[in-house]
Formats: C-alpha cells, structure tokens, sequence
C-alpha cells in the first residue's frame, strides 16, 4: 500500500523555505541596520569617559581620530589613555607615551594584549605634540 504523500511533502517543504528566507532576509537586514555609524564622539567625550575609567586620571587634553575608531587623552601629570571602540562601549587602557608611534595614515598606539593597536586616522604629529606633558 503506498500512502498519497507526494503533495504533502513539496507544499510543506516550500513552505518551510519561504519561512526560512523571510526570517534570514530579516537577520541580515538587522545586522547591516545595527552597525551604521559608530564613532567615539568628541573629544570631550572622550575626556569623560577617560577620566570614569582610570582612577586619578584628570585630562589636560584629547585627540580624536577622523574615523572615529580611537582616541588619545593625555593627564595633566602626563599619563596617556588610548581609546576605542568594543561594541557599543568605549574601552580605556593606560599606556607609556614609548608606545605612540607615527605611521603613514595616522598616529598607531600599540597596546599590550586582546585590546589591540589604536589607530589614529589624519592625526599627526604636531596633533600629538600639542598634547605632549612640557
């Protein structure tokens, strides 16, 4: 005896991938919407966000790069903070001003670790200088 499933099995099948594109059309859609222009904001947000993050850090002046992604801030005692993005977050590491380098499409702060370098996009060097302890 054969059993009549013929019909069955193609309208539930196209059924079952007409949902499946719908909801993956859906996940893309969300995905591209949710990344749209994140920056770090000014420098004064920078400088607030430095000073949340790092005990004792009073800023005496702030660098933002042309994209947005990262951030340098200098303390009035000199210490320096890099600054950038992680998700929806600023992330702050303190490090040595040895660690500041000049390259060809900005100004790069290698941070030790997971955090990773801190690219400075149309920052130069006079920018840093300005921000340099006396």
């Amino acid at each position: 005896m054969i059993l009549p499933l013929v019909g069955t099995v193609t309208t539930g099948a196209l059924a079952g991938l007409g949902v499946g594109v719908a909801l993956g059309g859906a996940g893309i859609v969300w995905l591209c919407t949710r990344r749209r222009d994140r920056r770090i904001g000014s420098p004064e947000d920078v400088a607030a966000a430095a000073e949340a993050a790092l005990a004792g850090f009073t800023v005496a002046g702030a660098v933002v790069g042309a994209d947005g992604q990262g951030a340098l801030v200098v303390a009035t005692d000199g210490r320096v903070a890099a600054l950038k993005l992680r998700g929806r977050r600023i992330a702050v590491r303190e490090i040595p001003w040895t660690r500041v380098r000049s390259s060809a499409e900005g100004i790069v702060a290698e941070v030790e670790g997971r955090f990773g370098p801190v690219m400075l996009a149309g920052v130069d060097v006079l920018d840093i200088r300005r921000l340099a302890p006396r």
